[in-house]
């Protein structure tokens, strides 16, 4: 076997431009790891967040990253080679993982290659009623999804409030998910609705028929429409948008309802939201093997599906980070392996 592989990497922080496809060491195995050799590769927000230079976060939360980087984190394939000490997997075996996040900020997960090293904790067998593809398009925006939602599956502090993210009961509630066209939010209407949630999805228009598919029962176009503005007492908002705008949200919620913004930073309505006696709360998801075993279940038989937006080569990851510029995205956009 060579020593070398093709990876994408970048040298200098900057745009889609910086992306660079070229040789690359294999990276040696650990105590502890699998090697994978990748089939597929899911793109979320910090792979471009990381590409560039994670502007968007206070500086003394900013990473220090060392070039060459390569980006990402959610992969599907084959394993190639375990460490010596795991025992639950073995070569030839099908896996997907969201690899060393958040620990791997700063570009040590490594997933736009041929190969990456992924802890064994991190890693789960791929449903085998999915493809490659979609098995890559998962992790993360699936993960985020389930642990705000279902179960945060750990127990680490929490780095963006003091108090631990609570999930709330789902039966018989009625959910707004903004965003719900993306890769977290067709996850988000799909989890609501398994649990017996009335669903209203927002988005741009292009979506509807999508989102209706999925079990949204009521569908808003917020580009003709402010959801703001005609939705009273429901009882979460999942907000895969985020940001300085998610408190707009507070008075769609009854007394009691909760906020949770996917992105939270920029929120400044916690005065507000405690007159109207709402709980906004968020988490940073984890990677987690045995959650992705779990959630493995409903991909292999369909009660969660897996919307791919578009799929480009991996030589192609630049024209993949324009695509995610372009926003309006339909479910993930997915790299191509071997």
């Amino acid at each position: 076997m060579s020593d070398t592989m093709k990876a994408v990497r970048f040298h200098a922080f900057g745009g889609p431009e910086v992306l660079v496809y070229e040789d690359a060491p294999i990276p040696e195995i650990n105590v502890g790891e699998v090697r994978v050799r990748v089939h597929a590769v899911g793109l979320n927000p910090p792979d471009w967040y990381l590409r560039d230079g994670y502007k968007m976060l206070p500086p003394e939360w900013q990473p220090k990253v060392a070039f060459p980087a390569i980006p990402g984190t959610d992969i599907s394939g084959v394993v190639e080679a375990v460490g010596d000490d795991v025992m639950d997997f073995a070569v030839g075996d099908d896996v997907y993982a969201m690899v060393r996040f958040p620990t791997g900020l700063a570009g040590e997960s490594k997933a736009y290659a041929e190969y990456v090293t992924v802890p064994a904790s991190e890693i789960a067998r791929k449903p085998a009623g999915i493809d490659h593809l979609h098995a890559a398009a998962a992790p993360m925006s699936l993960l985020t999804a389930w642990q705000f939602m279902i179960a945060l599956g750990h127990d680490e502090p929490n780095p963006l409030q003091p108090n631990r993210h609570v999930p709330v009961p789902l039966a018989g509630k009625t959910v707004l998910v903004n965003g719900a066209g993306g890769g977290v939010g067709h996850f988000a209407v799909q989890i609501a609705k398994w649990q017996g949630a009335r669903v209203i999805a927002v988005a741009s228009g292009k979506h509807e028929a999508f989102l209706r598919d999925l079990g949204a029962d009521e569908f808003i176009d917020y580009t003709r429409t402010t959801p703001e503005d005609v939705v009273r007492d429901v009882d979460l908002v999942i907000d895969s948008v985020g940001g300085p705008t998610t408190g707009r949200f507070l008075r769609t919620l009854k007394r009691g309802g909760a906020l949770f913004p996917i992105f939270p930073l920029g929120f400044s309505g916690s005065e507000e939201a405690e007159d109207l006696g709402v709980t906004v709360s968020a988490t940073q998801v984890r990677s987690s093997g045995a959650q992705l075993d779990e959630v493995g279940r409903l991909l292999d038989d369909g009660t969660i599906r897996v919307a791919i937006d578009s799929v480009f080569p991996l030589a192609d990851s630049r024209q993949a980070h324009e695509r995610a510029a372009q926003g309006n995205i339909q479910g993930k956009i997915v790299l191509t392996g071997s």
